[in-house]
Formats: structure tokens, sequence, C-alpha cells
């Protein structure tokens, strides 16, 4: 890149007849050069649709950006954060040597309150961009307003918020995903059978992003099935203890014959059935994690949907670098795929 942007000046400057020095000084806007030689020069770098290496202008201001990363924190309960956190890190190592600063804050998904906490941080901190999973709509929200007053760009991953004016979203079409996994289902149970719904998080009214794969869920019920039978339960308390006697509850008062977990947390559900030797309910759920895939394995689990968290992290980031740097146009929405693992497939999938 470095060798093509030298090339590029000495030939501007072959063309005007003048120095490189002189390509230079116009190209970086500074004085020293005469009206009609600048316009000459000007005229030839449009000719050529020359683009300056604005890294390596970076490099020479020695200007610092500072990106800030606001996710949630990985947990004992589920460690899917990992796979965006390496996602950002591997992003941060490539570009870290074109003046790029990137600091993580992490919050608890299950709090709302040190979400708070550390977007109040990250607000009182002079950064250029933010990387964001608005975990928590409301306070999001809020949040994203007070960086608009501050004229902070942010990118957001893993779930969207599409009237915040945001640089662009990367990750998955939430409401796509859980009308795919009822599309599953077809494969899975009759038409006299039920479904139970669980989602499984402290604050659940808060998570937009598990509410919208529950309504593309049912949607597809209301269109395609709709004599199928569907429940739910809400499991706030989501230490494992909690979770099954609400699932005892919940499955010794009736019978059902599928499961739809609505996060990475299926694991919890695909232990409680294997060690109360319940195999006749069949399990939808999501993402690639190690206690999953051993349930899946088992063929507790019969389906878990995975959207590429990892590469939301790095291209979230890569989004929020490039549109600092304003070296090419930047897509404001890119779905990752919704990808359908199996036990015959899921040694072949990379996360």
């Amino acid at each position: 890149m470095k060798n093509e942007n030298a090339s590029g000046i000495k030939e501007i400057a072959r063309r005007a007849n003048v120095s490189i020095g002189t390509v230079d000084r116009v190209i970086n806007n500074r004085v020293g050069v005469s009206k009609k030689t600048k316009e000459k020069i000007l005229q030839i770098i449009a000719e050529l649709d020359y683009q300056p290496n604005i890294m390596a202008r970076m490099l020479a201001s020695k200007r610092v950006i500072r990106i800030a990363s606001l996710i949630p924190a990985v947990s004992n309960e589920t460690g899917y954060w990992n796979a965006p956190l390496n996602g950002i890190n591997a992003a941060a190592a490539e570009i870290k040597n074109f003046g790029v600063s990137v600091v993580h804050y992490f919050f608890d998904q299950n709090s709302k309150g040190t979400f708070v906490e550390q977007a109040n941080a990250v607000l009182n901190q002079a950064y250029d961009g933010v990387l964001l999973a608005p975990m928590f709509e409301n306070e999001a929200i809020d949040f994203l307003a007070r960086c608009r007053e501050k004229r902070i760009p942010f990118v957001l991953i893993n779930s969207d918020l599409e009237n915040e004016s945001r640089v662009a979203y990367i990750g998955p079409d939430l409401f796509q995903s859980g009308y795919l996994a009822a599309h599953l289902t077809k494969y899975l149970i009759r038409e006299d059978q039920k479904v139970l719904i669980v989602n499984i998080s402290r604050e659940i009214d808060l998570h937009h992003h598990l509410l919208k794969k529950e309504e593309g869920f049912r949607a597809y019920f209301n269109k395609e099935r709709s004599d199928i039978a569907i429940e739910k339960v809400d499991i706030k308390n989501t230490d494992y203890e909690s979770l099954k006697q609400l699932l005892k509850s919940s499955l010794s008062t009736d019978r059902f014959d599928l499961i739809f977990v609505t996060n990475s947390r299926v694991s919890s559900v695909a232990r409680f059935l294997e060690e109360h030797e319940i195999h006749d309910v069949k399990v939808i759920g999501y993402d690639f994690l190690e206690e999953n895939i051993t349930y899946l394995k088992k063929g507790v689990i019969d389906f878990l949907i995975c959207q590429k968290p990892q590469e939301q992290g790095y291209k979230g980031l890569m989004s929020i670098y490039q549109f600092l740097l304003g070296s090419s146009p930047i897509e404001d929405k890119e779905y990752m795929p919704i990808d359908i693992i199996t036990k015959e497939n899921y040694i072949y999938y990379k996360n």
C-alpha cells in the first residue's frame, strides 16, 4: 500500500512537471504552492482517480484513534461473549500499528445497573467512536443519545436499534432467526404436538434480542402451523438449580414435544433433560459453544442456530475504524449468515 501510494505521487509529479514535495503539499493542503500549479495537480489527481493513503497520513501525523468497546462480560453461565471479544481483539491487533487504541468496557448481562455504570464511564472519556452490544434497550437508547450529543459515532453488534442513527449494524436478523427455528420444527414434530418456548434471562423484559427471536418464532406458527399449541416459561433466576425447579414444574404439569431456547443457555435445558432421562423431547437453541456442542453430539440438542459472533466483533470494530478514517463507504447493515448446526456437521463449522 505504501509503494502504491509513492508511485502514484511520482506519476502526478511527472505529469505536472513539479517535484514530489509540491504534490505532497497539495494533497495535504499545505501552503507554498501557487494557485495555477495547485489547480493543475488537482486536475491530474482527478484524472487518475488517485486515493491518498490515509493510513500513511495517520502514521505521519501520529494521531491516535481511541475506540471504546462496550459488551457483556463472559460469565459462568454462558461463554458466548468470548467469541465477539476474540473478534474485537483480532481486529484491534491488526490496526494497532496505525495509531488505534481499543479500550474494553464490560457489563453484567444480568444487570442493567452495570450497563449504565460502564456506559457512563465511556462517556467520561474522550473516545472517537464506540462499538456497542445494546443488550438493554432503553438504557442503550439513552446512552446512544448522549453519544450523539458528544458527536461520538457508534456501531452496533449482536442486536440492532434501527432508529438510532448508527454508523452500521453487524449481526443477525433476530426475527428471521426465530422464524427459521420455527421452520425447523416442521421436521421434528407433528401437527398435534406441543411446543415450549424457554427464555432464560434475569432481565427478559429488557432483552429485546430474545423477544425479537420469540416474535419471529411465533410468526411462523401463526402463518404456517396455527394448529400447534405454544406455551412459554420465563426463567429469571438463571442459576441451574432455579432453572431445574422451573423446568420440573413446567414439564410435570404438561407434556411438550419440542423446546425452543431463545439464547445460548440451551445447554442448561439439555442438562436437565439428560439428568431426568427425558429422551422424547426435541430441542432447538443457539450458539456454537463447547457446552452446547457436547449435548448436540449426544443427540439431546437437535439443532443449534449460529450467527458468527466472532465475525460480528471483528467486522464491528473494523467498521467504526474505517468510518473514522473516512477511507471507504460503510454499509449501514450487514446481517450475519443464519447457520444450522447438527451433530453431523458441527466438526466442519467455523465460528
